[in-house]
């Protein structure tokens, strides 16, 4: 349960910054939107943001998800993971892959399920999530397998989806009905 009330899913104002957030979602919010909006400047950078990161970058948008996601599993973000493992899918990701997420460590390790590029964005997203400090090992991994700008944005994108997960759990934001 939320420890913060969801402001009313019909919220009008103040109504340039809610239509920017509807209009990311395609008209709805969810229930992160809808705690968010108790703080309107926030929703409204977080939304620029996340959707900078969502939908403007160059990174693929399967090593983004799979990030995304692995991020949620280890900071316990199911929230996260609900939201995003189907764009995971949608990216040309599959079922089996889903559910080895669902443990980190032996994904980074699964050559059977995930390619070099994907395994090394796992052990990054690791890396980051846990320790903050990246490697020289595993930093010279990712970065021969990737240009300077898809590894910029793959590092922006794991930063910006912690912040998303400690968010979520710290408050408790459920899924939708």
């Amino acid at each position: 349960m939320s420890r913060i009330p969801y402001v009313p899913a019909d919220i009008q104002e103040p109504a340039a910054i809610v239509a920017a957030v509807r209009a990311r979602r395609g008209g709805e919010l969810i229930n992160l939107d809808r705690v968010l909006l108790h703080s309107p400047e926030l929703a409204l950078g977080w939304n620029h943001l996340l959707g900078a990161v969502r939908t403007r970058l160059s990174l693929n948008p399967r090593l983004r998800e799979l990030a995304m996601c692995i991020v949620a599993v280890l900071n316990g973000a199911e929230y996260e993971f609900i939201h995003h493992a189907p764009e995971f899918m949608k990216a040309g990701g599959g079922e089996a892959q889903v559910r080895r997420m669902r443990s980190p460590e032996e994904a980074s390790l699964d050559s059977e399920l995930f390619d070099e590029t994907e395994r090394a964005t796992i052990a990054l997203t690791i890396e980051m999530t846990r320790n903050v400090k990246v490697a020289d090992t595993t930093f010279a991994r990712i970065s021969a397998l990737l240009d300077r700008q898809s590894l910029v944005e793959l590092i922006a994108t794991i930063s910006a989806y912690n912040m998303v997960s400690r968010f979520l759990v710290a408050i408790g934001v459920t899924p939708e009905d």
